[in-house]
C-alpha cells in the first residue's frame, strides 16, 4: 500500500506542476468572460467599432485590463452595440444592468444612462465623454463618475505637428461624427495650424471638403471632414483619398475605425502621406513595408483614468463626479517616445513649449461651446 500511495502523490505533483506550467505560457490573455470569480463584475458597452478598434474603445477597454492584471478575479463582459444609436447604446445598458456591479460606456451616446442609474443606485457607472443626461433637474449622480477630456489641447498639439512639418502647406483633420469631443479635435487642430501659422510666420492651409462637413448636437454646421460614422473604414478611405487629392501630406485621424480607412489611403498614395493617429498610441498600424506613416499621435488618456475609477471602486473609495481632465493630469498630449513618431528635434521643441503653456491656462484652444473660434482664442497674439 505504501508503495501505491508514493505513486498517486508523485502523479498528483507532477500534475500540478504541469498545470502550473502551462498556466504560464502564451502571454497575457484578455479577461476570461465565462468565469465566475468574486471579484467586481466589470462590463463595458461601446459603439460598432469594439473594444479592439486600435482607438478610443480599445484605451478605455486597456483601463479595464490593467486593473484586471492587479485584480485577477475581476469578471469582463464586452458588449458592442451595432448600431451606435444613442438610445439602442441606452437600451444595451439596461439589459445588462442587473448583472454587473460596473459598467463602463465609452462615448457620448451613452449620457442617457442616468435615468438607469437613478433606478439602479447599487451599480457603479463610468462615463466618458459626456456628462450624464438631467434626470428631475439633476446632472450629477453619486454612482456615475462621468470623465471628459480637453480634446482641443490634444487636437492643437496635433495641428502644430502638422503645420510645423508639412511639406505642401496642406493639411486636414477626418472625424467620425460630430459629436462634442469630436468637434473638440477637430477645432484644436484648426486652432494648432493657425497658431502655428502666426508664431512661426508660416501660410498652412486646413482643407474641408464641403460635401462631408459636420454637423453637431445643436445641427450647427462646424465644417470639417466628417464621415458620420466611426466603424466605416469604406467612406475614410474615400475621404482620405480626396483629401490627398487636394494636396494634403499630413491628415490628423480622428475617427475610430473610420480611421483604418484613411490610413490605407495613406499608405496606398503615390507620394509622402503622413497620418496622426488618435486617442492613444497609433504607430504600429502605421507600418507600411520598412517604412511607417504615422507622424505621431494625439493623446487622450483614458486608460489610467478608467483604471483609477475601477480602484476607487475596489477601494470603497469611489465617488460620482462630472469632470473635466486637461493636460495639467497628464490626460492629454502627444507621442514623443523615441521610435514612436517621426517628428523632428525642432517640432518637439516648440511642442512642449506649447504643452506647458496649455497646463498653465494660457492656451485655451477652441472647442465646442467653449464660446472660442480657432481665429480668436486665448494664447492667439
Amino acid at each position: 500500500m505504501k508503495g501505491k500511495k508514493r505513486v498517486i502523490s508523485v502523479l498528483l505533483i507532477m500534475t500540478l506542476v504541469i498545470g502550473i506550467l502551462l498556466s504560464g505560457c502564451g502571454g497575457e490573455k484578455a479577461p476570461d468572460e465565462s468565469k465566475e470569480g468574486e471579484g467586481l463584475n466589470v462590463a463595458i458597452v461601446t459603439s460598432p467599432s469594439g473594444v479592439d478598434d486600435g482607438s478610443f474603445n480599445e484605451d478605455n477597454y486597456n483601463g479595464i485590463l490593467a486593473f484586471v492584471k492587479n485584480n485577477p478575479d475581476t469578471n469582463v463582459k464586452t458588449v458592442k452595440e451595432p448600431t451606435g444609436d444613442p438610445a439602442a447604446g441606452v437600451e444595451a445598458v439596461a439589459d445588462i444592468v442587473a448583472d454587473y456591479d460596473v459598467i463602463i460606456t465609452p462615448g457620448f451616446q451613452f449620457a442617457g444612462i442616468s435615468q438607469i442609474a437613478v433606478e439602479n443606485p447599487d451599480k457603479m457607472f463610468i462615463l466618458i465623454d459626456d456628462f450624464p443626461a438631467e434626470v428631475d433637474g439633476v446632472q450629477e449622480f453619486d454612482n456615475i463618475y462621468a470623465m471628459t477630456f480637453a480634446e482641443e489641447e490634444s487636437g492643437f498639439l496635433a495641428g502644430m505637428a502638422a503645420a510645423l512639418e508639412t511639406k505642401t502647406n496642406k493639411v486636414a483633420v477626418v472625424n467620425g461624427i460630430a459629436f462634442p469631443s469630436n468637434v473638440n479635435y477637430q477645432w484644436g487642430f484648426e486652432s494648432g495650424v493657425n497658431y502655428v501659422n502666426q508664431k512661426y510666420n508660416k501660410d498652412v492651409k486646413y482643407i474641408e471638403l464641403a460635401s462631408y462637413a459636420g454637423t453637431d448636437v445643436t445641427n450647427a454646421n462646424v465644417g470639417g471632414n466628417y464621415a458620420g460614422d466611426f466603424a466605416d473604414e469604406a467612406t475614410g478611405k474615400v475621404i482620405g483619398n480626396a483629401l490627398i487629392a487636394e494636396g494634403c501630406d499630413i491628415i490628423f485621424v480622428a475617427a475610430g475605425g473610420t480611421g483604418n480607412g484613411v490610413f490605407t489611403a495613406a499608405k496606398e498614395a503615390s507620394r509622402d502621406v503622413k497620418v496622426i493617429g488618435c486617442d492613444v498610441d497609433q504607430f504600429d498600424d502605421g507600418a507600411n513595408g520598412d517604412e511607417n506613416i504615422v507622424l505621431t499621435s494625439a493623446l487622450k488618456v483614458m486608460s489610467i483614468n478608467v483604471e483609477r475609477a475601477l480602484n476607487a471602486i475596489k477601494d470603497g473609495t469611489f465617488q460620482g463626479a462630472n469632470v473635466l481632465l486637461r493636460a495639467d493630469t497628464d490626460s492629454t498630449g502627444y507621442v514623443s517616445t523615441p521610435g514612436r513618431h517621426q517628428l523632428s528635434d525642432d517640432t518637439i521643441a516648440k511642442l512642449d513649449e506649447a504643452f506647458e503653456l496649455l497646463k498653465a491656462g494660457e492656451i485655451v484652444p477652441a472647442a465646442n461651446f467653449n464660446g472660442y473660434t480657432s481665429d480668436d482664442f486665448p494664447g492667439l497674439k
